[in-house]
């Protein structure tokens, strides 16, 4: 739970949001939520770092991105899977694995500090970055990780990296 936050409250914001939501207009996106079928133009494979949000970093309307999102931006096979199912049925040309700054499970997985199901996440990141310490660099390296695992999976697959800036909103193309 978020500091001090109660689930009464969580669950409140969330129906205040989507009241809000349809109360300015936004709702006028009916119609494209209603057209058959989606038909994006990339598959972004993200943190799920709430500061993280693909379709403003690239200033995407609905429906124009497939993102998978977990914590480290880390490959497994489901987020493998929904790669496949985006770029075989929806016809994506391009894979995006998307790192960001400040990441903290390449954090934990940095000093070693994860418990329970997260320490999936970091033995992932670790063999990733290998022997990096710096933050920078070992989020670089997790994402051509992710790249590269990506590629061998999918040869036909346009793939690229990048990390975004949570503090500028930059993007570095890798």
């Amino acid at each position: 739970m978020c500091k001090g936050e109660t689930i009464v409250d969580a669950l409140e914001r969330l129906k205040a949001g989507n009241r809000r939501y349809l109360a300015e207009g936004k709702n006028a996106l009916r119609e494209q939520r209603a057209r058959e079928g989606q038909h994006p133009y990339a598959i972004i494979v993200c943190c799920s770092d709430s500061r993280v949000i693909p379709e403003r970093i690239f200033s995407a309307d609905i429906g124009d991105l497939f993102v998978i999102r977990v914590a480290g931006n880390v490959l497994d096979r489901h987020q493998l899977g929904s790669i496949e199912y985006a770029a075989e049925h929806l016809h994506c040309p391009l894979v995006l694995i998307l790192g960001h700054t400040g990441c903290g499970a390449v954090a934990a997985a940095l000093s070693g500090h994860a418990e329970g199901f997260a320490s999936f996440i970091t033995e992932d990141i670790r063999k990733a970055i290998g022997m990096e310490t710096d933050p920078n660099a070992a989020c670089r390296k997790n994402v051509l990780y992710g790249v590269k695992t990506v590629r061998e999976a999918f040869h036909d697959l346009a793939v690229l990296g990048a990390v975004y800036d949570i503090a500028d909103g930059s993007i570095e193309w890798l």
